[in-house]
């Protein structure tokens, strides 16, 4: 019964553990790839924000602009306007479940 509990136990910290160092992993990708259009607090108002027009991601009606799946789609694959790209992809720096992080990173902007 003891061994049942430490291991119950050890589980536990293990997997509170890992999400830590998920949730850690996702501020960290997002100070590196993200933060200098997006701004820290993802409201955009950095040089790069302002001149590319990114959305106030603290702004629940901005979040309603787009759908996880097209977040994704963009972060991976990048967004081009004619011949600029108004955003580099991310598919070679980012795996698929580093980019799902990031969108629900976003998403919490608007919750705060």
């Amino acid at each position: 019964m003891l061994m049942k509990t430490y291991l119950t136990a050890f589980l536990t910290c293990a997997f509170l553990a890992g999400a830590s160092v998920a949730a850690a992993d996702v501020k960290a990708n997002w100070e590196k790839h993200c933060q200098k259009c997006h701004g820290a607090d993802g409201k955009g108002q950095t040089t790069m924000g302002k001149k590319l027009k990114v959305l106030d991601y603290t702004n629940p009606e901005h979040q309603k602009k787009f759908t996880d799946e097209e977040a994704f789609k963009i972060t991976k694959e990048g967004k081009k306007e004619g011949d600029k790209t108004l955003m580099k992809a991310y598919k070679d720096d980012l795996s698929d479940e580093e980019i799902k992080e990031l969108v629900a990173y976003v998403r919490k902007f608007a919750k705060k």
